[in-house]
């Protein structure tokens, strides 16, 4: 079963990428982020056209998440992460897909920091690592895929001194990314490639995709009960330098069968 994470940086905008990324990779389930699309602007049509059935939140010009399955619709189970009702930033969708439950997530980038939304982003975090927890105890499989917006460490950025003072590295993002690991989950890219530097992102600006100035952001987090069944992982940094793409490389991995 691959699983695979994709800020799509405008899903109408980029639809032709995408659609051509998911019939190269026939991906099993798909996570997406920053849909930039009216949750009615959503292309349900074209990606069932795809073979991909949906579920999605999406919000205008900004934002916005979905899960596709190849071949099903996945079993939507919540939308929005609890303790915030005023909350109004379409930033996480969760759902069932064969027997996996998947959670998909774009937290906010927060800059600049400090400032108030570095602020909403720790509050966010705040949230997301108490219903990762709730998630844990479920004692089932499960996913936590998307653009975290976080580096966790130094050979995850290309300089990491350039970025000590960014909302993407400061320490209090970083404590609140090693919190989640502390809980039990598995950072699956990582964990399978520990000393190489892999990135999932290169900004538009300054040639950083030609001069491989990156960042990796874009995480898989798996709970303990998959820990055993991670074959591989990846990215398709290729899709970067496809015409018309977005900033994020889809990131995956390659499950066996859970138990």
């Amino acid at each position: 079963m691959k699983i695979a994470s994709f800020n799509v940086n405008g899903i109408n905008g980029r639809l032709p990428v995408l659609i051509r990324w998911l019939e190269e990779t026939k991906a099993d389930v798909v996570c997406l982020q920053e849909l930039k699309s009216a949750h009615e602007k959503f292309p349900r049509r074209e990606l069932e056209r795809a073979g991909y059935g949906a579920i999605w939140l999406g919000q205008k010009s900004w934002n916005g998440v979905a899960i596709l399955a190849r071949g099903v619709t996945p079993l939507e189970t919540g939308r929005g992460l609890g303790g915030a009702d005023d909350d109004l930033q379409s930033r996480y969708i969760e759902g069932i897909v064969n027997g996996i439950l998947i959670g998909c997530l774009y937290v906010p980038n927060g800059n600049p920091a400090p400032g108030p939304k570095f602020d909403y982003k720790l509050r966010w975090l705040h949230r997301l690592t108490h219903h990762a927890n709730e998630l844990l105890s479920l004692d089932v499989p499960v996913i936590l895929a998307g653009d975290y917006n976080i580096i966790p460490s130094d050979i995850d950025v290309y300089k990491p001194e350039r970025w000590r003072d960014d909302a993407l590295f400061r320490m209090e993002v970083r404590k609140a990314f090693h919190s989640l690991l502390d809980q039990g989950w598995i950072d699956a890219l990582r964990d399978l490639h520990p000393g190489e530097r892999i990135y999932t992102f290169w900004d538009y600006f300054r040639n950083a995709w030609s001069r491989d100035a990156g960042l990796r952001i874009d995480h898989l987090l798996v709970s303990p009960h998959l820990a055993g069944n991670i074959l591989a992982a990846g990215v398709d940094r290729q899709v970067r330098g496809w015409e018309k793409a977005s900033d994020h490389a889809p990131v995956w991995i390659q499950l066996s069968e859970a138990d």
